[in-house]
């Protein structure tokens, strides 16, 4: 009888296989094209996926020097708008004051994709309503059926559902996967990693 722990990386292995890849070249193109017109990434995302937000905005800068941010990591400017304005303008209001513009890109980072039926992750589907008005290139790394992030975006990778049980963490790793697999891209990579660069 398998373990928890090797049905967990045997579901994993299935994820990898039904991922499409297609989509990830797609998005390593998107990104080269904002990075060479000198424009910015914007990375959203919550809870889990907001770590993961952080995580991409020091990588794409240090390895790929493109210009990122996340509203994320400004926890008093973030609280101050959720406090005066409410949750589901804050990531919209906050790309007002970057004054974001077609050059740039809005990278979502979710579960769900947001979901404006049943009212969940509603900060996301602002955001990415805002940046169709502005004219930014919209992109997206997530779970289940891709939510409205997979309807406005551009190009959105889905990790495939493998196991209804365990949406969340192999979401939330997978999108991780996907950023480390992009700043490792040839279209992307320019500046060596450390312990890379030290084994040489």
């Amino acid at each position: 009888m398998k373990t928890f722990t090797e049905n967990y990386f045997k579901k994993c292995q299935d994820l990898i296989d039904k991922i499409n890849s297609a989509d990830i070249e797609t998005l390593a193109e998107k990104i080269s094209k904002v990075r060479d017109q000198k424009g910015r990434i914007f990375f959203l995302g919550v809870g889990g996926s907001a770590a993961n937000a952080s995580h991409a905005v020091n990588d794409f800068r240090k390895i790929c020097g493109i210009e990122c941010y996340a509203p994320t990591d400004n926890v008093s400017e973030l609280t101050a708008r959720i406090n005066d304005s409410g949750w589901n303008s804050s990531y919209a209001e906050w790309l007002k004051v970057s004054q974001l513009g077609p050059k740039d890109m809005v990278f979502v980072l979710s579960v769900g994709g947001g979901n404006e039926e049943k009212n969940v992750s509603m900060n996301l589907v602002e955001a990415l309503k805002y940046g169709k008005k502005a004219g930014a290139v919209l992109c997206g790394v997530v779970g289940r059926d891709g939510g409205y992030t997979k309807k406005a975006a551009d190009v959105c990778v889905v990790i495939p559902t493998v196991d209804s049980e365990l949406v969340t963490p192999m979401t939330e790793a997978f999108q991780m996967v996907v950023s480390h697999l992009l700043v490792s891209h040839p279209k992307l990579l320019r500046n060596p990693m450390k312990w890379e660069s030290v084994s040489k």
